[in-house]
């Protein structure tokens, strides 16, 4: 029996990856990045400042756009503040209680980041407008209006920026070791002090993240402002708006430069955020290790 013809030969070369497989996949990615992101964004910078940083600086500094600009950073602030602290309660509530209708309710969070913005706007005209129930008791009752107003706006931005803070936090809290709690319960530490002394370090990177991520995106914000604040200068125009009037008032030069500086905030808050993500990644591997 001739066992070359039964038996595989070994010597049988493996074919050498191509060469310029990774090299493709790179250039595609780029260059698709290049189209959608860079060259947008140098396209701006350009129309921008065609006629130099000062009449850029004079564009910005106009009453109106200088009042937009305040009142978004300002509402912005705000909302932050708020939703830092709610969504790090919230999320230490999911991940360490049980309760009827807990996944119905994870779900929900995640809601704001899946709708339209401007249903968001229509659902807070609804709940608070001059005209309906709630709307109409705090007009009477406080003399107190909340659309068309700056918070009308906080409110719009808290509702579509709330899962960031939430979903920053929860991943971390879920791989919490809860040993040192434990050990810190024995020795006759309270609730509000293991939070405060265990609990809440290693979470401080998230929480930063999260609050980062969250003003970031209400900067941009447009669909539900523009209905619950309208269009009013120097009353309850934002900046993203103010671009939006700008265009519409052919006046494309205003609108860049604004569009800079709100692109400029964000991309600052982005980096950081991002930042901050990589130092926690290294914290939790170093105390894995």
């Amino acid at each position: 029996m001739n066992l070359s013809t039964t038996i595989p030969s070994t010597n049988k070369k493996t074919r050498a990856p191509l060469p310029w497989g990774g090299w493709g996949v790179r250039s595609v990615a780029l260059a698709y990045l290049a189209v959608m992101l860079v060259i947008p964004l140098l396209v701006i910078l350009r129309d921008g400042t065609r006629e130099g940083l000062a009449e850029l600086w004079r564009q910005i500094t106009l009453p109106a756009a200088w009042h937009a600009l305040q009142l978004t950073l300002w509402t912005a602030a705000v909302m932050t503040v708020i939703n830092t602290i709610m969504g790090t309660l919230t999320a230490f509530v999911m991940v360490r209680y049980d309760f009827p209708g807990k996944r119905i309710l994870n779900g929900i969070i995640d809601l704001p980041l899946a709708i339209p913005t401007l249903v968001t706007g229509v659902m807070l005209v609804i709940l608070f407008g001059p005209q309906e129930a709630l709307g109409a008791w705090l007009k009477e009752q406080f003399d107190f209006s909340i659309l068309f107003a700056p918070p009308a706006i906080i409110l719009a931005l808290l509702f579509l920026t709330f899962p960031f803070v939430v979903r920053s936090v929860q991943p971390v809290l879920l791989e919490l070791d809860r040993t040192q709690e434990h050990a810190a319960a024995t020795l006759g530490a309270g609730g509000w002090t293991i939070f405060r002394r265990i609990i809440i370090p290693p979470l401080t990177l998230p929480i930063v993240t999260g609050a980062l991520l969250s003003f970031a995106r209400a900067i941009g914000e447009f669909g539900s402002i523009v209905i619950v604040a309208g269009n009013i200068p120097l009353v309850s125009q934002t900046a993203a708006v103010y671009v939006f009037g700008e265009v519409e008032s052919e006046n494309r030069l205003g609108a860049s430069a604004m569009s800079i500086v709100m692109v400029a905030i964000a991309f600052s808050l982005m980096m950081s955020a991002d930042y901050l993500r990589k130092r926690s990644r290294v914290s939790s591997s170093k105390e894995i290790a």
